[in-house]
C-alpha cells in the first residue's frame, strides 16, 4: 500500500508519515527544504529499519512542480491514499492585506492539493481504489479573524473536498476532509504548551490513520478535531 503525503518534514504530515511507516505502509513524501525532508526520513528508518521511503523536494507552489512530483508518484506506483497536507500561514485581512498574500495562501494550500489531485486521480480510477485526504482547518468553517487569505485558500479546499467526493464516490475513491483546530506545529512554535492548551499533531495523524482502516462501503467524510478547551 502506498500513500503520499504533501509538507511531510515536520508538524502534522511528519506525524502522519510515522503513523504510516509503522504500519507498513511505503511511503512517498515531498516537502520544500530537502534537508527537512531527508532529516525525517532518516528519522522514520531509525525507528522503522524496514520502512520504505521514497523522497522529492518540491516547491508545490509552482504548478510545474506539482507536475513533477506527481509523476514522480506515478513512477514509484499509483498512490492506494493520498494525503494533501502541504499548507502555509500568514496573519491578514481581507480589506489591506498585500495581494502576494492570497496568492500564496491559494497557490500553497489549495492549488497544490487541486493540481496534484487531478494528476494522480485517473490513475486512482483506474485501479476503483483509493483514498484521498485534504487536511483543511477549522478556518475552513467559519472566518478566521487575522488570518483572512488562509481562511479564503481553506475554504477553497473545503469545497474542492466536497466536490470530490461527490464526483469519486462512484469510482471507488474516498474524499475525507480534515479540520484541524490548533496543535503544536511549526505554526505554533512559540507557543507555551506545559498546560496542554493545544493539540499534538500526533492527534491528527491518529484520526487520518483511523479513517483508512474501515470497511471498503464506509467513508468518514470529515474529521473535525479541536483542542478539548475549544479554539483559541
Amino acid at each position: 500500500m502506498i500513500v503520499v503525503i504533501t509538507g511531510a518534514s515536520r508538524g502534522i504530515g511528519k506525524s502522519m508519515a510515522f503513523k504510516f511507516a509503522e504500519a507498513g505502509y511505503e511511503l512517498i513524501l515531498t516537502a520544500k527544504t530537502n534537508e527537512k525532508l531527508l532529516n525525517t526520513k532518516k528519522e522514520i528508518e531509525a525507528q522503522y529499519s524496514k520502512a520504505t521511503i521514497h523522497i522529492a523536494t518540491a516547491d508545490l507552489s509552482i504548478k510545474k512542480e506539482v507536475e513533477k512530483f506527481a509523476s514522480f508518484c506515478i513512477s514509484v506506483g499509483v498512490p492506494d491514499i493520498l494525503i494533501n497536507n502541504a499548507g502555509v500561514y500568514t496573519s491578514d485581512n481581507c480589506i489591506d492585506d498585500k495581494e502576494s498574500d492570497i496568492e500564496l495562501m491559494m497557490d500553497v494550500n489549495f492549488y497544490s492539493a487541486y493540481y496534484l489531485t487531478r494528476h494522480l486521480v485517473p490513475f486512482m480510477i483506474k485501479k476503483s481504489t483509493g483514498h484521498i485526504f485534504n487536511i483543511c482547518s477549522v478556518a475552513a468553517l467559519k472566518a478566521y479573524p487575522g488570518g483572512s487569505s488562509y481562511s479564503i485558500s481553506k475554504f477553497a479546499l473545503n469545497g474542492f473536498s466536497q466536490n470530490l467526493r461527490l464526483e469519486l464516490m462512484n469510482h471507488g475513491i474516498k474524499v475525507t476532509a480534515v479540520f484541524p483546530g490548533a496543535a503544536l506545529t511549526d505554526t505554533w512554535s512559540n507557543y507555551d504548551n506545559s498546560d496542554k492548551r493545544i493539540m499534538e499533531a500526533n492527534d491528527i495523524a491518529t484520526m487520518v490513520f483511523s479513517a483508512t482502516q474501515l470497511s471498503v462501503q464506509a467513508v468518514v467524510e470529515e474529521i473535525t478535531i479541536r483542542p478539548q478547551l475549544g479554539d483559541l
